[in-house]
This record gives C-alpha cells, structure tokens and sequence, in this order.
C-alpha cells in the first residue's frame, strides 16, 4: 500500500506548523531516527531525539533574525520507493509576519510509513537553502556567523 497525497499533504502541514511555532520537540517527533541531513557542503546524523530537538532550536534564532513568522509548502514530486517509503521534492516557503514571501528552499525527504508514528522523515537532502538563506541574510543586513 502507497502513501497518499493526502497523508504526504497533511505530514508536510504538520512540519510546516512545528516550523512556524519555533516548537522543536514536535518538529523532531516527525523525524526517525536516526535522521540524516545532507547538502552541499556537509552531512549531519541525528541519532536521537534530543539531538534532533537541540539541532532545531539552534536554528529558530537564525529564522528569527531574518523575520521568519511561518513556513508553507508546495508538494513538487513525489516518488514511491516502495510499499513504505517515498521520496518527495517540496519546495518550502518562508513568508515574514505580513505575509510577504522571504524565500524559498527545495529539498528532497525520503519518508518511512512507520505504523504507530505514521509518516517520519528519514532523510532530507537540502538543494538550495544555504545559498538562498545567505541570500536573504545578506539583503536583510543579517550575519548568520554571529551568536544571536
């Protein structure tokens, strides 16, 4: 049995809400473990929960920096592995607290049906996002190098 659009549609609502709340805890609890996070520059393994909560909250204060107030989705592609895994392509959305479109990522998750935690990401491979936030950074006068 494949994943529906509907059950990708409704994980990707649910990573995106985490996102928009700061609310690291449920963010990771959409993840397996161990996670994988992979770009172009490096690849990171998270293999706990709390390592996947710290990794996120050290994050927020770089969105917050460059006005992040919440993120959407636009499902791109999807690609069904097997009977339990798929492979999407979406492109996040970060918008500032009007509304105004900030930026945007691509990136691709390989997502497990896991029986009782329903859909966990296993692996997120970023195309673009260093670039297009260093982007934002330098047009919004922010320096991501600096301690918040």
């Amino acid at each position: 049995m494949t994943t529906s659009d509907d059950t990708i549609s409704r994980y990707l609502t649910r990573y995106a809400d985490s996102l928009t709340a700061f609310d690291a805890e449920t963010a990771a609890g959409l993840w397996s473990t161990p996670g994988t996070i992979v770009n172009d520059r490096s690849s990171g393994v998270l293999e706990s929960r709390d390592a996947m909560v710290d990794g996120l909250r050290q994050s927020y204060p770089i969105y917050q920096r460059l006005g992040l107030a919440s993120v959407g989705f636009d499902l791109l592609e999807r690609r069904d592995l097997s009977d339990r895994l798929v492979l999407v392509r979406v492109r996040w959305l970060f918008f500032d607290a009007g509304g105004v479109q900030l930026t945007d990522t691509d990136s691709y998750h390989l997502l497990r049906d896991e029986d009782e935690a329903g859909l966990q990401a296993c692996v997120c491979v970023e195309t673009d996002a260093a670039q297009k936030l260093q982007a934002l950074a330098t047009e919004r006068g922010v320096d991501l190098t600096a301690a918040p």
